[in-house]
């Protein structure tokens, strides 16, 4: 990852200073402008005279905004999008260099995801894979090759950076896809702000101490791409749901890909000093640190992960109600997410709960086998809704 973190080549970089003076980013720059007027989602954070709010209930406001703000902006966006195209046939080529290279990536790194976004329009398409690649270099800057380098100073300089290419100057090939993406869709910057927000998080904790500390951090690194997604993905134009309960819907599937990812990767974890459990719950359970750096599977530790693999299965379970809503391009990219990580919580009960030093995965036959299944569910799940609609 590091050789696409933040480089492109020189012969890109002297077209890219171009582009970036062209008339286009002018206008795309005043449009963003009018854009962000409209009041951006945050996490309020308590002060010594606010009552102190749970995560949940803080997040929950950060989801009502960007529904709010998908709403509002939606004709906007619709119009922007028609007069946002590039007017020279060389930002026209550069930007779909850009949208390639980003696939480029999405296939190496996320096969079965980027073959289900292959059913979906172009533009996309091409805006999924540009988010993908911006979540993953974020990512990498605190889980790749790299890492140990990453400072906080060097996420504020992440950060300013976003800011920079949601208002129209992007740094790279990878950035100046993204930045055409949020221009095209009503995207909101505060969900990429707070999956930053949970990369510095990763530098200095290592350990939660409830679920609710544990819900925000699964909401930073992970919600967060749901609520980037939803504009893109789109609403199917017969949906009775709100666009609020929508959200809320990929907002858990995010959460619940999250809980399976440290379920799964409990030893992994464990042999870094890290332990992404909740404290108290451990304790509740007669366990301790010690129970999991030493890395024995007892009937304790088989009575605890049932617990925590139950509470993972209800958010993907919430996550389900709200695919069918999506328009119907996007379903099965979606299903096909939901059932492969489900498919690892079974992997984890069939290892009988030994995820020290055995990993939880399901092997390539499964996930093509997945595939038709993901498309069959969503296609059940649109007949049913069209049923409900004529009774």
């Amino acid at each position: 990852m590091a050789s696409f973190v933040c480089r492109v080549s020189s012969s890109e970089e002297k077209v890219q200073s171009l582009i970036l003076q062209s008339k286009w980013s002018c206008q795309r720059r005043r449009k963003r402008r009018q854009w962000m007027a409209f009041p951006s989602a945050s996490l309020a954070i308590p002060t010594e005279t606010s009552p102190m709010r749970s995560s949940q209930e803080m997040i929950h406001d950060v989801v009502i905004k960007q529904a709010a703000l998908a709403r509002e902006t939606f004709q906007w966006n619709r119009r922007a999008s028609s007069t946002a195209k590039l007017s020279t046939p060389a930002s026209c080529n550069m930007l779909s260099a850009a949208y390639e290279r980003c696939g480029e990536v999405c296939a190496e790194y996320a096969k079965t995801f980027y073959l289900g976004t292959m059913l979906m329009t172009e533009e996309r398409r091409r805006a999924i894979w540009a988010i993908y690649v911006w979540c993953r270099r974020t990512d990498e800057l605190v889980d790749g090759p790299n890492s140990s380098h990453t400072t906080p100073m060097a996420l504020d300089r992440w950060e300013k950076r976003l800011t920079d290419l949601f208002e129209g100057r992007p740094y790279d090939l990878f950035d100046f896809a993204l930045s055409d993406t949020v221009a095209r869709f009503p995207i909101d910057i505060q969900p990429f702000k707070d999956m930053i927000e949970g990369m510095k998080q990763d530098l200095t904790k290592s350990k939660y101490l409830t679920f609710d500390e544990l819900y925000l951090y699964c909401y930073y690194v992970a919600g967060t791409v749901g609520l980037m997604s939803v504009p893109v993905m789109g609403i199917a134009p017969n949906s009775k749901a709100s666009i609020a309960s929508i959200y809320n819907a990929a907002l858990a599937l995010g959460v619940a890909n999250q809980l399976t990812n440290i379920l799964r990767d409990v030893g992994e974890d464990a042999s870094r000093g890290r332990i992404y459990l909740p404290q108290v719950e451990l304790e509740s359970a007669g366990l301790s640190e010690n129970d999991i750096f030493e890395m024995k599977v007892t009937d304790k530790w088989r009575s605890f992960m049932k617990g925590q693999i139950q509470r993972a299965r209800m958010f993907f379970n919430e996550a389900e109600k709200g695919i069918a809503e999506l328009d119907s391009a996007s379903r099965w990219p979606v299903s096909t997410s939901l059932i492969l990580y489900r498919q690892i919580l079974d992997a984890i009960e069939a290892n009988d709960y030994n995820n020290f030093t055995k990993r939880a995965y399901v092997g390539k036959a499964k996930k093509i086998l997945s595939l038709p299944v993901a498309y069959a569910a969503t296609l059940f799940d649109h007949s049913n809704r069209i049923n409900k609609a004529r009774t």
